[in-house]
């Protein structure tokens, strides 16, 4: 007798699945996220993050919106992604968000 393996989701896939069951998280998330780049600037995390609420909110949608092909848009949410500021803008208003400078405190 062969034995399966299991597979296993991971956290990126229940992510999303939490997402499109719950989107207005989705809110919240995304200020984490920014919130979370600002601290760290971590730029394989934000996009990996907002690439699970793309997947959640669909991507071919997103891909429409934007004028980026499917496999444009997972290109430049990749980890090893650069995808221009222009690029980044076209995604955020596409989900429904847009880019807003917010001061913060500068430590002396």
């Amino acid at each position: 007798m062969i034995k399966k393996k299991r597979q296993y989701r991971t956290f990126g896939e229940i992510e999303e699945e939490y997402f499109v069951k719950h989107p207005e998280e989705i809110d919240e998330y995304i200020t984490i996220i920014f919130d979370e780049y600002a601290k760290d600037g971590d730029i394989g995390a934000l996009l990996s993050s907002l690439r699970r609420v793309i997947r959640a909110k669909g991507i071919s949608l997103i891909a429409k919106k934007t004028d980026l092909t499917r496999n444009g848009l997972q290109k430049a949410l990749s980890v090893k992604g650069n995808p221009r500021f222009e690029s980044i803008n076209a995604i955020m208003h596409a989900m429904g968000y847009q880019l807003i400078p917010r001061k913060i405190k500068v430590h002396a």
